[in-house]
């Protein structure tokens, strides 16, 4: 739906509702009039150089007329049109929508001859192997790249709020997975092995489903026949659809209708986004079956000069992650040993979202440490913070937020960094007075995967919230 029929649509159902309620208070309960079969009728004409597309049209005076093409394929608004490749006969469905109620006819229409032609598009060949594949194409899950499935903006390209490292969810139902799309007949079969993973909110819906191992998502039981899908344009966009309600991946709960953000002849990349919830989306990358790719050029192994003053020297750019920030802020105490006039301001969440609260430094080589592996911090923990309502994971020893600064050294490619990081942690600092901290990596020297640097403050795992301020991280000069 266009963002201006959505917002008229909304409208008019808000109008109705206020509608409703006046009615309940002035013991005047009439809505509008009932549309009848005659304002969802419509018309059918197929191009005359081209029978195989019809234009569909409807002049009756209902606002919102949406329509099912009987091909897999659905559209909005009055005028429509519907491409059929192949012969037979099709239920063309509208339901036209009054503030009164909805109707909705159905008519049959008469495919007399395929037409391939309409299928030879860079879009169908490529998802299919277009009208020479007989057997269709193969798509498994791009599980050897990070960002192979997440959530991120509907506005963006990219999952940037969650963005899966490379082989993430082994062993979850998903990775041995494969989709084939076949031309003829947009046949669609899912060989799910037996298992799909599926998103924490409908584990629900799928009988026998059981929670993984390791996190709040389940694996279900999910053996789907032979489905069909069907592919749309819509202001230059391309549109996948899965019949019957089906999906394919991981199940996010949206509705069945990908848009693609690209494709080629050996990788697909889609993103899904539910009606409603207009603010967020999950993205998914495939592969061809078989498709190797060439991999990337290994990182260099380096160090260089890393440092921040956050009064506008510096060459690190932070990276929020599990709901912890920092921003350039007001010095809260600009006296010895910190006279300095902005700071780091870092806040630590609350709740469960942010108990593990950071803030990252992603390098784009793989650090040296073997000279260089001395860091110096300037902390301020502040007293107006709570230090002592419990509450954080079970695992924790400790339960209440903590006067503890801490920097790691983690390999992001990995998909859990955290069990092959080093620590340095400082505890029970001072409050409400600047102090400064080294952080000495000499026991990690000899690691050569390190690419990003995490910043925690607060303690890990405990869901009270709290600000802290830090200045002046540096990475020292070789010693001498």
């Amino acid at each position: 739906m266009d963002m201006k029929k959505r917002f008229l649509y909304f409208a008019l159902l808000c109008c109705s509702l206020v509608s409703i309620l006046t009615a309940c208070e002035d013991d005047d309960p009439e809505l509008g009039e009932a549309p009848t079969v005659a304002d969802a009728t419509f018309s059918v004409t197929p191009k005359a150089d081209q029978p195989n597309v019809v234009n569909f049209s409807s002049t009756s005076s209902p606002f919102l007329k949406r329509w099912s093409f009987g091909n897999g394929s659905a559209g909005e608004g009055d005028a429509v049109t519907a491409s059929y490749p192949f012969k037979g006969t099709y239920q063309v469905t509208m339901t036209a929508y009054t503030s009164g109620g909805s109707v909705t006819t159905t008519q049959s229409i008469e495919i007399a001859q395929d037409d391939p032609t309409l299928l030879d598009v860079d879009e169908y060949n490529f998802l299919t192997g277009g009208l020479t594949a007989i057997n269709g194409k193969t798509w498994v899950m791009d599980k050897g790249t990070a960002g192979h499935m997440g959530i991120g903006p509907a506005a963006g390209t990219w999952p940037e709020w969650y963005a899966a490292p490379p082989n993430a969810k082994d062993g979850l139902g998903m990775y041995d997975d494969s989709i084939n799309f076949k031309l003829k007949g947009s046949e669609l079969l899912y060989h799910t092995n037996g298992d799909v993973y599926v998103n924490a909110g409908f584990g629900g819906a799928f009988a026998g489903a059981v929670k993984e191992p390791n996190g709040n998502d389940f694996i279900a039981p999910y053996n789907p026949g032979p489905q069909t899908w069907s592919l749309s344009e819509s202001n230059g966009k391309w549109y996948l659809t899965i019949g019957g309600g089906g999906f394919i991946g991981y199940y996010s709960g949206r509705a069945p209708v990908y848009e693609i953000l690209s494709i080629t002849p050996d990788e697909l990349y889609i993103r899904s986004i539910q009606e409603g919830e207009a603010g967020n989306a999950w993205y998914q990358r495939f592969i061809r079956k078989g498709f190797v790719r060439n991999p990337p050029p290994p990182p260099p192994y380096k160090i260089e000069d890393i440092f921040t003053d956050f009064d506008g020297s510096g060459n690190i750019t932070f990276t929020p992650n599990s709901n912890g920030s920092i921003a350039t802020y007001d010095n809260p105490a600009p006296v010895p040993i910190n006279t300095s006039a902005k700071v780091g301001k870092y806040v630590k969440a609350p709740g469960g979202g942010g108990a593990f609260s950071n803030v990252q430094i992603q390098l784009p080589y793989k650090m040296d440490l073997r000279e260089r592996h001395v860091f110096k911090m300037k902390v301020f923990i502040p007293s107006y913070n709570d230090y002592t309502t419990e509450g954080g994971e079970s695992w924790q020893t400790y339960k209440t937020l903590q006067r503890y600064a801490s920097v790691k050294l983690q390999n992001r490619d990995e998909a859990e960094a955290f069990r092959t990081q080093t620590e340095v942690l400082h505890k029970d600092l001072p409050l409400n007075e600047w102090v400064e901290l080294t952080f000495d990596f000499s026991s990690a020297s000899a690691n050569t995967t390190y690419n990003t640097i995490v910043i925690q403050m607060g303690g890990e795992g405990i869901y009270t919230g709290g600000i802290f301020f830090i200045d002046d991280f540096v990475l020292l000069p070789a010693a001498e």
